[in-house]
């Protein structure tokens, strides 16, 4: 448990990076941020894809449908929408909304896998969820605090972020269940070469996807200038740093976590991606985080540190009729 724990963690700091690239390319479109970086995703896995051939060969048709219906839903959609969200509101409000997640999953995981992985109690997941709930309550309200002072505040562009960002939280709540799915269905895989098999799956649908955000520019005659934008050297670097870092890096690292740890607790500790991105939000604006923020973020911890002391329980079998 203790490796499990270590790789979130890492997965998590990896893919804290992504919430704040939006703010560092803010004049690019989301959408060609997100097809962009997994172009640079699944182009970097081709020659990770020959040192795992013989392995990737004895994947079926059946795991490379999964694979890209990960792909288009963990990758494409779920990175589109949080892209769109950051730009909208500026990156906090959007990573406390995504920061719900592990209390969004831990739910979700604890109805739908409890036969599989052991049931996690109620009773005692009360506190430590109603903790974290808590300390997302008080980043939130030290960020509506601080955009209701700025005088060029949109509420409006706010709750259209707010909206984006629920898409994004209900495609990742979706992805680390499928995800742990397939991999526990399949223990003598390795993760890595699973995280390969989503860039492969990945690059077909990113390359598709950035020839039409290319042509939608060219036919609503934007002067917006495809297809690196006006700072290539800088956009190129990003995107690959996405792409090595952020997707193969961090996929791999969540895979093995998710062998090792029950899905419903590993999905709490995406709070680690939530605690990453704030930091790295509050360095890039030169700033040191409120009281209250930094209150929230202790919580989020506290709250996870408290689930990692419940352990499985057997589920209760229904009586045989």
């Amino acid at each position: 448990m203790g490796l499990g724990v270590a790789f979130a963690l890492l997965a998590g700091m990896l893919w804290g990076f992504v919430f704040l690239v939006p703010l560092l390319l803010p004049e690019y479109p989301a959408a060609l941020l997100a097809m962009a970086r997994y172009l640079a995703f699944g182009l970097l896995c081709l020659p990770l894809a020959w040192l795992d051939w013989g392995a990737l060969r004895r994947l079926t048709r059946a795991d490379w449908l999964a694979a890209a219906k990960l792909a288009a839903v963990g990758n494409l959609a779920y990175y589109t929408l949080l892209a769109s969200s950051i730009q909208g509101t500026g990156g906090p409000l959007t990573t406390l909304i995504i920061g719900t997640l592990p209390v969004v999953i831990a739910i979700a995981a604890n109805q739908r896998n409890a036969a599989r992985d052991g049931l996690l109690p109620w009773r005692r997941l009360l506190l430590p969820l109603g903790i974290m709930l808590l300390g997302i309550a008080l980043v939130n309200q030290a960020e509506m605090t601080r955009l209701l002072q700025q005088p060029d505040a949109s509420l409006s562009a706010y709750a259209m972020g707010a909206l984006l960002a629920l898409g994004a939280l209900a495609c990742w709540t979706w992805y680390p269940l499928r995800n742990a799915d397939w991999l526990r269905q399949h223990p003598n895989r390795n993760p890595r070469v699973w995280a390969t098999a989503q860039g492969l799956a990945t690059l077909p649908m990113a390359l598709v996807g950035f020839a039409l955000v290319w042509g939608w520019m060219a036919l609503s005659g934007s002067t917006f200038p495809m297809p690196l934008g006006p700072d290539p050297l800088f956009f190129l670097w990003l995107m690959l740093a996405l792409g090595l870092f952020a997707s193969w890096c961090g996929i791999l690292c969540w895979n093995q976590a998710s062998k090792r740890l029950p899905t419903a607790l590993a999905g709490q500790l995406i709070v680690f991606e939530t605690v990453a991105a704030l930091i790295y939000i509050f360095w890039w604006r030169g700033e040191w985080p409120q009281g209250l923020t930094v209150a929230g973020m202790v919580l989020l911890l506290l709250g996870v540190w408290l689930a990692l002391r419940i352990r499985p329980v057997p589920a209760v079998r229904p009586a045989a009729v």
